[in-house]
């Protein structure tokens, strides 16, 4: 079995990229073309040192810490059933077990926060709010085989009920995630919160599976598989369902029975990481690097074949300095108008940015309408729990779908500024989803206040018992006249009837009172969730801006870099020797045949 989770993320495959690549850069750097070194090398680390993030996720109570620890054959996270994952969770390889809390700083994120040591044995104390500030993530190191590969995992907190972070966390860490497993014990099929989750994740993440955890508690497992498999069909969702025992993975790991690592399910999974997520970004990363290299081969060859034209024929050089200086006159032309792509930018994210808000307080209002009807239709004190837990998933879904649509439309948007760009050829887009990680959701810590408790029956008998005196006195009194005494059967069943109505009359002004306190309470809910959902949307959307200025700017100035230096080098191989130009001439043919075999491996890399 260790041979299986070592084939799950071998780096075999980097060698010959590493090779070429390394090639490419000693042509550039020949060149004198330090722009191109530069991106070319930030792609090299790339491919060195790959990390693949895992993310894992679920409801409450399904398993996924201890799924954790059989995953790596390590016992890390903390397991039991007053143990539960209250911030993320992230472990990567390290030399020696030790754990580090991410605080953030004062403007809420990681960017200005700072890192804090803790004892191994203090972390499953571990809370969102600690002494040192709001915790962001828990980050644990481990020597270990898995990790020690490049796979990095991610515990997330339990989601969905009261007062538990909702799926938007999930939604922030699945677009820079390689793969998210979401668990879903044997106990039950699945949820709807849980269909939900799964919809949204398979839109921002490309490699999904739902993991059917705990089978070895349940006889009935694939009854409750063959359920999962029907609320994935009728929802449209074409995700790998695999089972597993994380106790049996457990025992077999530890007993070295090759027959429970099989029934435990995990060689399945290890084939779905193998083949979904190592495979996938092997082919990802072996495109990335064959695109570049055949950009960096293009623009290095447009310098040394204008000098070698000009050198070898100067009037077929003059023809091409007079092509050059048109095309350079073309490049610039574009440079200034960058106000053109940089204005449809600006221009999309501002509306982007305007219709995001917009769809966000459109589907708050409309969950607030639908609360407030349920709470005109019922006693809030009597159901506020159930209440509180429709709320705060149904607003989880809400927030989760607006995430989804901005990240559509950037891609959009993104293509729209690509457009300006068509005199370049084909132009690759940035990868949005590998933008920076936000440092978590702050939507999570929104919570809907609990209502003031009802009153308890002293109160209520105090409350009759007021109405009824002054009934049973008043009537009382009259009954005096007649010569009865003052406490009669007429002025006792006065007093009854008279109670009653007290006490019905202040029921209804509690309930009144305690709808227009759960309307206030839903209300500053949704305020505080549209609040803290439209600052991240900002975020998102500030990070998407710098992220396609920054591509696109790139690619403009690489181009005019590249027809600048191919025009000074035909205008200088017009004052070349004629001694010289020889030499220079096979030179020049020797460094062309090195790129043209370089744009042929490229090529050859790339998917047809």
């Amino acid at each position: 079995m260790g041979a299986v989770v070592a084939e799950t993320a071998t780096n075999a495959p980097a060698l010959p990229l590493l090779t070429v690549l390394a090639e490419t850069i000693t042509a550039a750097r020949t060149a004198r073309r330090g722009d191109l070194v530069g991106r070319l090398e930030q792609l090299a680390d790339r491919v060195r040192d790959p990390r693949r993030r895992i993310v894992v996720a679920g409801l409450g109570n399904q398993g996924k810490s201890q799924f954790v620890n059989a995953l790596l054959n390590l016992e890390v996270c903390p397991v039991g059933d007053d143990a539960t994952t209250t911030v993320p969770v992230l472990l990567r390889h390290g030399p020696q077990p030790r754990a580090e809390l991410v605080i953030a700083g004062p403007t809420g994120t990681e960017a200005d926060g700072r890192r804090i040591a803790v004892p191994l044995t203090e972390i499953a104390a571990v809370t969102p709010h600690s002494p040192h500030g709001h915790v962001l993530r828990l980050e644990l190191q481990a020597p270990n085989p898995l990790l020690a590969d490049g796979i990095v995992l991610v515990d997330t907190p339990p989601l969905g009920g009261h007062g538990n972070p909702g799926a938007t966390a999930v939604l922030a860490l699945a677009p820079t995630a390689d793969a998210v497993l979401v668990l879903s014990d044997a106990s039950t099929e699945l949820t709807e919160p849980e269909v939900d989750l799964l919809r949204q994740v398979r839109q921002l993440c490309p490699a999904v599976a739902l993991l059917l955890s705990k089978i070895d508690l349940y006889p009935h497992w694939r009854q409750v598989l063959e359920a999962d498999r029907n609320h994935l069909l009728r929802h449209n969702l074409q995700l790998p369902i695999i089972p597993v025992s994380a106790l049996l993975r457990a025992h077999a790991m530890r007993l070295r029975d090759e027959q429970l690592g099989r029934e435990s399910g995990f060689g399945a999974l290890f084939d779905f990481l193998r083949e979904q997520v190592v495979a996938r970004d092997q082919v990802e990363t072996r495109r990335a690097v064959a695109l570049d290299i055949s950009s960096a081969a293009e623009h290095v060859a447009l310098a040394l074949g204008s000098e070698l034209v000009a050198l070898r024929d100067p009037e077929r050089g003059a023809a091409a300095i007079r092509e050059l200086r048109t095309a350079k006159a073309q490049a610039e032309d574009l440079h200034r108008r960058t106000a053109a792509w940089q204005q449809t930018l600006g221009d999309g994210i501002t509306d982007l940015a305007g219709d995001i808000d917009h769809d966000l307080r459109d589907r708050l209002r409309a969950i607030g309408r639908t609360a407030e009807d349920w709470i005109d239709e019922n006693d809030p004190a009597r159901l506020w729990e159930q209440m509180a837990d429709w709320l705060t998933a149904t607003v989880d879904t809400a927030v989760g779908d607006n995430l989804l649509w901005t990240h559509a439309r950037g891609l959009h948007l993104g293509e729209r500024v690509a457009a300006h760009f068509v005199e370049f050829g084909t132009v690759d887009l940035p990868n949005v989803r590998s933008g920076p990680d936000p440092a978590g959701s702050r939507v999570d810590a929104v919570t809907l206040t609990d209502l003031e408790p009802d009153l308890g029956l002293g109160h209520k008998l105090l409350v009759g018992m007021r109405g009824s005196y002054g009934g049973m006195v008043m009537v009382g009194l009259a009954s005096t006249v007649a010569g009865l005494a003052l406490i009669n059967p007429v002025s006792l069943g006065a007093g009854v009837l008279l109670g009653g109505k007290a006490f019905r009359d202040d029921k209804r002004e509690r309930l009144v009172r305690r709808r227009a306190e759960a309307k206030a309470a839903v209300r500053r809910y949704l305020d505080d969730v549209s609040f803290e959902a439209g600052k991240e949307s900002r975020d998102r959307l500030h990070r998407v801006h710098r992220m396609l200025r920054d591509h696109f700017t790139g690619i403009a100035d690489r181009s005019l870099r590249s027809i600048n230096d191919s025009l000074q080098a035909a205008q200088d191989a017009a004052g070349v020797e004629v001694a010289r130009r020889n030499e220079r001439c096979a030179e020049l043919e020797r460094q062309l045949r090195i790129v043209a075999e370089l744009r042929r491996r490229a090529e050859v890399m790339l998917p047809q």
